[in-house]
């Protein structure tokens, strides 16, 4: 008698590898959103098929390597930059939201490892207090990964200090600021921040460039009010994670800074907006 078990196994097998799943779909199966998972194809994680209608298509194996990815962020608490590393990609893709300020991760890197050194914190008391794991951190302090706004976020308030100080910023007040002359608060390829104002203020205005798919990567909260307005595109925001609100062009946004926010553009163009916090924490 033939022995059809193998056959079997083979067949369910290759059936298994000929499934494809759409977006939706995967996004259900990852507790995640589909513009998480653009964003994650944009920083080059994963790149899906795609229909004649151009929808994107994911296989069986693809949904495995996803599920994996989604374990790095939620039990070892690390970005998209972060996997990238493990993963050994060479990194994401260039995007809208180029560096024009030619900040890279050796400065922050410096800054971070300085901070940590004089407040006598070990990489793993760090990582108690920030809920980011030891090995993304050292990574930070090697240059080998970017930052996000999250987690510059959560270390400015464990070091005591801004995200401004991280990039060597100065407090020369001045009325006029040019474009020229606007401070850049992010090295995260897709999203640049650039500061419209200089000094010893109550009121901080900064320019946000968000390339589509990039994020805040996480949510953070501190003192302050905030108020956002859309110049071009779109942008999505969750606030305690109860509130949902999808931003276009002119809308505005304002809320109260101590409610943990998160922010992402679902888009396929860059979202601008005027972002503006008061008192000065940024």
């Amino acid at each position: 008698m033939a022995d059809t078990s193998k056959g079997r196994a083979v067949s369910k097998s290759k059936k298994r590898a000929s499934q494809h799943h759409n977006i939706s779909a995967v996004a259900r199966l990852l507790n995640v959103s589909p513009s998480t998972l653009r964003q994650w194809e944009n920083m080059g994680l994963m790149k899906p098929a795609r229909t004649p209608g151009g929808y994107r298509t994911y296989t069986t194996e693809q949904v495995d390597r996803l599920k994996y990815i989604q374990r790095m962020r939620v039990e070892k608490n690390l970005n998209v930059e972060a996997i990238l590393h493990l993963l050994g990609i060479s990194g994401p893709p260039k995007t809208l939201s180029g560096n024009a300020d030619g900040h890279d991760s050796s400065l922050i890197a410096r800054k971070l490892r300085k901070l940590r050194k004089d407040h006598q914190l070990t990489l793993s008391g760090v990582a108690a207090r920030t809920d980011l794991s030891i090995s993304f951190l050292s990574s930070l302090e090697r240059r080998q990964v970017n930052a996000s706004v999250a987690t510059l976020r959560k270390l400015s308030e464990v070091y005591g200090t801004n995200v401004l100080s991280f990039f060597g910023a100065s407090d020369r007040a001045s009325k006029l600021i040019r474009p020229r002359q606007r401070k850049q608060l992010s090295n995260e390829p897709g999203i640049r921040i650039e500061l419209l104002a200089l000094g010893q203020i109550s009121m901080e205005p900064h320019l946000f460039r968000i390339a589509p798919g990039a994020t805040s990567d996480g949510s953070y909260h501190h003192d302050g009010e905030e108020c956002v307005y859309v110049i071009s595109g779109t942008c999505e925001f969750w606030l305690d994670e109860v509130e949902h609100y999808v931003l276009k062009t002119g809308d505005t946004l304002y809320f109260s800074s101590a409610q943990a926010h998160r922010w992402s553009n679902p888009g396929t163009g860059e979202a601008v907006l005027l972002w503006i916090n008061t008192p000065a924490t940024f």
